[in-house]
């Protein structure tokens, strides 16, 4: 249970003298003696206007009335709430958000430009009905400290009520500010929220913004951990699994009782272990509203790049819902973690600190726009909204207030939900400069020069260097998405202090200019295949801090990249001018599913190649969600906005090809495991790595070679030696000799299951490799066009 901090108890803000009651204090300086809470149990609208009336009486009218009364103490009316059952007190400003203490809960938020704030509290069927239960009006003089208003309810019966804030001030969104006290703000640390409780489905009366309303944390936890720790795997023996949770287990073929849910998806991560990945990277699974475009179309907000609170899982993902007051939801995450760490499992979280579901102006005042716009985003002199994020808004990263905000978010997803990373949507826009950025504002003292435009990047960005210097969020996994939607683009320069890593945009674009046979790039695949040394060990980093990956959610999955030259996104309602054009895809010769056999089994070795290329490459292999079974959306590149097939995980599919794709993505990510040597601390050396060509020691990188060959010296392996040959035509490729020993094939994509990758228990692996014995034994080995093949040292016995 926390404690407020230097007290052993709630207590006013201001303590009374020595020998007074505790609810009495002596007034000082001629000034009228002020209660901490005054008021009885709900003060009117009526009285809030006369208590501003007589605060602004003549001032000789005040000292008179204080002469009078000079030497009288006075009787502090204590004020209550819910009906009696709360007594109203000051609070403290620290910590932010609803922290239940030692007899009732202290709410504390902040708000720079409001003129009064009130506290609302709901029972969950007001909340249904759209009615605040009570509100309790904040006094300014008592209830706020600095920019920080704050209230203490001392009572139990607090645990049981929702709540969020109401604020006044101006409305003037030419200036920035967005003060409505028509509105109910949910606090921005509030850690679940309370709205609609089943996915896809309006209020009752059809609303699809419903009021929303955060949870009262009780003063104990209600979940058994079972001594779970972090597993702090080092960054280069992961393999990262993106996963879209609802997605993963909704399709009715995962035949599970909770199908979408938290709990549906501890159901399969049996299955994960077995596929060999070590760490999912969860899209966003923050409060958002996936009914956010439901009122003008029938599109869904399925990925949930739309955040309304960054403190609260997304309670619809919960199988309760919002039952128990949205305490569900956070036990079933967490029991999530629980169960994947269990099984050897990280779980890394994307995060979307570049832009909030509030919009453009046009947009709602849901949290943060109706606390403190001009805080919380970047705004332009005349109130407008910069828009870097391509979303409307982009979230004021560098602010005091804001990066404060985030860091406070990021450690209690470490702390009380355990998750072990975060990956950075846009994370080049927390490089921007903030709104009105000034040298003394962001560092507390001056720099060089005085001002610096709104939205310039910055060398060293207060955010990201907080983050990479936070004691609490030192050992945990950091990953940017190192550009934005407004031209900024970083892979390779994202300021990192040595612990940032980076989706490798530039290793994707690479590596499909190459397998799919484009001339003059050979070279620049070497670099991928050596973990991008031209980006990253001039700036110290390491083969590690490179995320690769071919394919991700947003974009063609890896069985459309084969199939598909034109995206098909005419289903998103925006006339097929939505998504990515420069796919660099290529459809092995014939557009769409429907294929000849020629094709189709072209298109399967592609797929292979893809994932060899995937896991022999120095640095952190990625890949999405049902890529290993060539999962298909139809040609769609960007399936944002579709709840149904298209975007769930096909269990039937996956265990109809579990002999084919399946079967080898998952010898893949073994193989890596096994070998030491791919998986290196550092960048391979002349030592260590040794390039080939058609023939060994012989490599060519002339513009229009497509074959990179290389062989590693490995600890387990003894050497392994990896082959791609992009070309339309076949080669015969010489292996380099190595006396007393001889090599032996494991991988070749250009045979068909179960040969193209030779198992140790596979009935007639003896006879499959003596079909090659007449090249083996000449230190050769044939190679179909648009294939890859390893082979590993085998003592010549």
């Amino acid at each position: 249970m926390a404690q407020l901090p230097f007290v052993s108890a709630a207590r006013p803000l201001l303590a009374a003298p020595a020998g007074r009651g505790p609810w009495q204090r002596q007034r000082r300086g001629g000034a009228p003696g002020r209660a901490n809470a005054a008021g009885g149990a709900r003060r009117g609208p009526g009285a809030r206007v006369r208590a501003a009336a007589a605060r602004r009486a003549a001032p000789a009218a005040v000292e008179a009335v204080a002469d009078e009364e000079d030497d009288e103490d006075e009787v502090v009316e204590e004020r209550y709430a819910l009906g009696g059952a709360c007594r109203v007190l000051a609070g403290m400003p620290a910590p932010l958000g609803a922290t239940a203490l030692d007899g009732g809960v202290n709410f504390a938020v902040y708000s720079g430009g409001a003129s009064a704030a009130s506290l609302c509290l709901f029972t969950p069927g007001d909340l249904e009905a759209d009615t605040v239960t009570e509100e309790v009006p904040l006094d300014p003089l008592l209830n706020r400290t600095g920019n920080v208003w704050h209230v203490f309810l001392e009572g139990k019966q607090v645990h049981d009520m929702l709540y969020g804030y109401r604020f006044d001030g101006v409305f003037a969104p030419g200036r920035g500010h967005y003060y409505d006290v028509s509105n109910v703000v949910v606090d921005p640390y509030a850690k679940a929220v309370v709205s609609r409780g089943k996915y896809g489905v309006p209020a009752p009366d059809g609303d699809c913004w419903p009021q929303m309303a955060g949870m009262v944390p009780l003063p104990y936890s209600t979940f058994d951990w079972q001594g779970d720790l972090p597993l702090k795997y080092h960054q280069k023996d992961v393999v990262i699994y993106e996963m879209h949770l609802r997605g993963f287990t909704k399709h009715d073929s995962s035949k599970i009782k909770h199908p979408g849910t938290y709990i549906g998806a501890v159901s399969k991560l049996d299955y994960l272990k077995e596929l060999g990945v070590n760490c999912v990277e969860l899209m966003p699974c923050h409060e958002f509203n996936e009914l956010e475009y439901f009122s003008s179309s029938s599109k869904m907000n399925f990925w949930g790049y739309s955040t309304i609170n960054f403190f609260s899982p997304m309670a619809r993902y919960s199988s309760g819902g919002t039952r128990n007051y949205g305490r569900d939801a956070i036990n079933e995450f967490k029991l999530f973690v629980r169960e994947a760490h269990k099984r050897g499992i990280e779980v890394i979280m994307d995060v979307v600190f570049n832009h909030t579901a509030e919009g453009n102006e046009k947009g709602p005042i849901l949290s943060f726009r109706g606390i403190d716009n001009s805080t919380y985003y970047m705004l332009a002199p005349k109130g407008e909204f910069y828009n870097y994020s391509g979303c409307g808004n982009t979230f004021n990263c560098n602010h005091p207030v804001v990066r404060e905000f985030i860091v406070d978010c990021l450690r209690y997803w470490v702390t009380e939900m355990h998750v072990d990373g975060f990956r950075f949507d846009l994370a080049s826009i927390m490089t921007r400069a903030c709104s009105l950025w000034d040298p003394v504002n962001v560092y507390g003292g001056p720099m060089e020069g005085n001002m610096i435009t709104t939205g310039t990047p910055l060398a060293t960005p207060p955010l990201v260097d907080m983050i990479s210097n936070d004691p609490i969020l030192g050992g945990v996994k950091l990953i940017a998405e190192a550009w934005d939607a407004g031209g900024l683009y970083q892979v390779g320069q994202f300021p990192h202090w040595n612990i940032w890593s980076e989706w490798n945009g530039k290793y994707r674009d690479t590596v499909r200019q190459f397998i799919k046979g484009t001339d003059g790039f050979a070279g620049a695949f070497a670099e991928c295949l050596c973990g991008s040394p031209q980006l990253y060990q001039a700036g110290g980093r390491k083969p590690w801090h490179s995320v690769n990956f071919v394919c991700a959610h947003d974009g063609f999955t890896l069985g459309d990249l084969v199939t598909y030259n034109n995206k098909y996104n005419l289903s998103n309602g925006e006339d097929n001018r939505d998504g990515e054009n420069h796919n660099l895809s290529w459809n092995c010769g014939e557009e769409g599913e429907f294929a000849s056999l020629s094709v189709r089994r072209l298109r399967k070795r592609q797929m292979r190649n893809f994932f060899v290329c995937l896991m022999v490459s120095q640095g952190v292999p990625m890949f999405y969600m049902g890529d290993e079974y060539g999962h298909t959306k139809g040609g769609n590149n960007n399936t944002y906005c579709h709840d149904h097939y298209v975007n769930y995980f096909r269990w039937d599919k996956k265990e109809e090809q579990s002999s084919d794709l399946y079967r080898f993505c998952r010898l893949m990510t073994k193989f890596r495991r096994e070998c030491e040597s791919l998986g290196l601390e550092d960048f391979p050396t002349s030592e260590q790595l040794h390039w080939h060509g058609h023939q060994p020691g012989k490599p060519d990188w002339s513009e229009g070679s497509r074959f990179v060959a290389f062989s590693m010296k490995d600890e387990t392996k003894g050497e392994i030696y990896v082959a791609f040959n992009t070309s339309h035509l076949p080669v015969v490729v010489g292996l380099p000799p190595r006396p007393g020993f001889r090599w032996e094939p494991v991988v070749d994509t250009g045979k068909a299951a179960p040969y193209d990758f030779l198992t140790d228990d596979l009935p007639d692996r003896a006879l499959t490799i003596n079909q090659f014995s007449h090249f083996l034994n000449s230190n050769l080995y044939p190679m179909l066009s648009y294939s890859s093949i390893i082979l590993v040292l085998r003592p010549d016995v």
